[in-house]
């Protein structure tokens, strides 16, 4: 399965900054007809939606809202492209956290917002012959870095649900990808270590993904000398993961 980018109607989450606003740009770019773009604020899509009011569409959307869900869902009733874009990041261990309150932030957004955000749209999705669903992962799906180790955690729900949401959904004909890069280049992602990818390669090879019908994409040239490492020898990449403590 894959789904031509160009006239498809996407809603983008987190979209008021870092990965997000990229893939507005993307989007537009590869010629979408109209892009939803969901935010906690509306206000902080303000500059986005001047540079293309006839397309861009702004939504409150906090993606651990049931009621905010249920109302996207009622507006963007033509969305054939759903990105999952929004995520949290707390940086912080698993035994050395005060206590697990980042850590159930980082499970709320990060797997049960998936969750939430692609059974509302599920329906929607099945009533066109192409539809699609990316859920913005990361590296840290597969394997854990310790002074991330909570949000580590979060990923992996996200990489286990993604896969059961493609197996379900793959009966309506939605495609489903997860897009898993390493550390990139956005104020989330600035804590985490050197070198880092910029917003746009994770975009574009996401994209690419969409419309060639890859399930798993490790975006970048950087992601994917990680993956290959992994493939190689994954419990030596773990070990050398798990060097790095939180502080």
């Amino acid at each position: 399965m894959s789904q031509k980018i160009e006239n498809a109607v996407a809603l983008v989450t987190g979209a008021n900054r870092g990965i997000g606003r990229a893939f507005v740009s993307e989007l537009r770019r590869r010629g979408v007809k109209k892009i939803y773009l969901g935010a906690r604020d509306p206000a902080s899509l303000a500059d986005l939606v001047s540079l293309d009011p006839g397309r861009l569409v702004a939504l409150k959307l906090d993606v651990t809202n049931a009621a905010d869900i249920e109302n996207a869902a009622k507006v963007a009733t033509d969305v054939t492209l759903l990105i999952n874009n929004a995520g949290f990041a707390g940086g912080q261990g698993v035994i050395s956290a005060p206590d697990v309150s980042i850590a159930r932030q980082e499970m709320e957004v990060n797997y049960f917002g998936i969750l939430a955000l692609s059974k509302a749209f599920a329906p929607i999705l099945a009533k066109v012959r192409q539809s699609s669903i990316v859920n913005v992962l990361s590296f840290l799906s597969l394997v854990t870095l310790p002074l991330a180790g909570t949000y580590s955690a979060s990923k992996a729900a996200g990489l286990a649900a993604t896969r059961s949401i493609r197996a379900e959904l793959k009966g309506q004909g939605t495609h489903v990808v997860a897009s898993m890069p390493v550390q990139v280049e956005t104020d989330m992602g600035r804590s985490l270590p050197e070198p880092r990818l910029q917003p746009l390669e994770v975009v574009r090879d996401t994209l690419d993904a969409v419309e060639t019908g890859v399930e798993e994409v490790f975006p970048g040239e950087l992601t994917r000398n990680v993956a290959a490492a992994f493939a190689a020898d994954p419990k030596g990449l773990q070990a050398q993961m798990s060097t790095r403590l939180p502080a």
